[in-house]
């Protein structure tokens, strides 16, 4: 969940990308943060450090980040100056959320224990579309093997969990209720 601040952060990008014409663009670079800031831990922990230096951190991001848009780049400064830094990946799914409420896009999260094919990531997107009478939809596919088959749908607030983990949970639950 992000917190306000980054959420404002995220509206006011938004808002001066809109004005550029350019938020198809920080779309792609927020969308790039947020996965860089998802597989590693320790930029996540960089960050976060009250005790690395701000210009340690402006360097490091200005490397990571080079040849991102001039919005984006200055959006990571205000942070740095900030000394908000811990805030980047949260701005960047705020972002996204916005950006996707704003055209219309419905995002919905599908969870399996094993890689999606083509033909059924096909039919999830098919049935989403039909259940939400939605023509944008994007899905967003996670992988999870520890709810073992099946699959775990989110849309929004709702979630349909049909996984073999959850129906399992189920039964225990039902045979220590009868004992």
């Amino acid at each position: 969940m992000s917190s306000r601040a980054a959420i404002r952060y995220a509206k006011a990008i938004l808002d001066q990308a809109k004005e550029k014409g350019n938020e198809e663009v920080v779309f792609g670079n927020m969308k790039s943060i947020d996965a860089t800031l998802s597989a590693s831990k320790e930029l996540r922990s960089v960050l976060k450090s009250p005790v690395i230096k701000a210009e340690d951190k402006r360097a490091s991001l200005k490397a990571i980040f080079a040849g991102y848009d001039p919005s984006t780049l200055s959006l990571i400064e205000l942070l740095v100056d900030k000394k908000r830094t811990s805030l980047l990946g949260q701005v960047a799914k705020s972002y996204l959320d916005l950006y996707n409420a704003s055209k219309g896009i419905i995002v919905a999260h599908v969870t399996t224990a094993v890689e999606l094919d083509s033909s059924l990531e096909s039919k999830v997107l098919a049935k989403v579309k039909e259940l939400t009478n939605s023509t944008e939809v994007t899905l967003e596919h996670h992988i999870d093997p520890s709810i073992i088959g099946g699959f775990i749908l989110r849309v929004g607030d709702v979630q349909y969990d049909a996984s073999i983990d959850n129906q399992l949970a189920s039964v225990q639950k039902e045979f220590s209720k009868r004992l």
